[in-house]
């Protein structure tokens, strides 16, 4: 198998299809509630020009999903994968978003498993970037057995550079995870 980086994957929850510049207002109408910035490093972006930025950088990455719930054909919000480097055998993940709808409900779970099957086919790690204050993601990651490792400033795409925490999950450590869990 041929790595992508915009694959389309699917699950029993979702799918991911490889976003397009047509997603637009469709993916602006679910980040335009501000509750969903509250704790991201750029909490204004429900307002459609600093949305519209984010989007070009997601568009630019060659790494973003719109993320689909597969019961009810809905866009539950976005995601990319970003910074492949060949000689770590590593990748990141992050920009992810959901409409509040989908909070606790397992899609992120579901979407983050979806990823981490199909990287783990070509890399041996994958990391995230996570806002610092984003308290409600790193709880996330962390129940995924992702563990802090490291703190960076990151330059968003037309943004100033915020502070993220940098999570890591190894290959070895994801696959004992689910055989564990099986």
């Amino acid at each position: 198998m041929s790595f992508s980086t915009q694959p389309t994957l699917e699950n029993d929850k979702a799918i991911l299809y490889p976003l397009q510049e047509s997603d637009f207002e469709a993916l602006y109408a679910v980040a335009s509630d501000p509750k969903i910035w509250e704790q991201h490093p750029n909490n204004d972006r429900w307002k459609k020009d600093v949305f519209r930025i984010f989007f070009d950088g997601a568009m630019k990455s060659r790494g973003a999903f719109k993320i689909v719930d597969k019961a009810t054909g809905s866009i539950a919000g976005s995601t990319r994968m970003y910074d492949y480097n060949a000689q770590n055998n590593s990748i990141l993940i992050g920009y992810t978003f959901y409409a509040t709808a989908y909070w606790g409900k397992g899609i992120n779970h579901a979407v983050k498993a979806l990823l981490l099957d199909y990287l783990f086919q070509h890399v041996i790690e994958v990391y995230f970037h996570i806002g610092a204050n984003n308290i409600r993601s790193q709880i996330a990651i962390g129940r995924l057995g992702a563990e802090k490792v490291s703190e960076q400033q990151v330059a968003y795409f037309g943004e100033l550079p915020k502070l993220n925490y940098v999570y890591k999950i190894a290959k070895e450590d994801w696959l004992a995870r689910k055989q564990f869990a099986s």
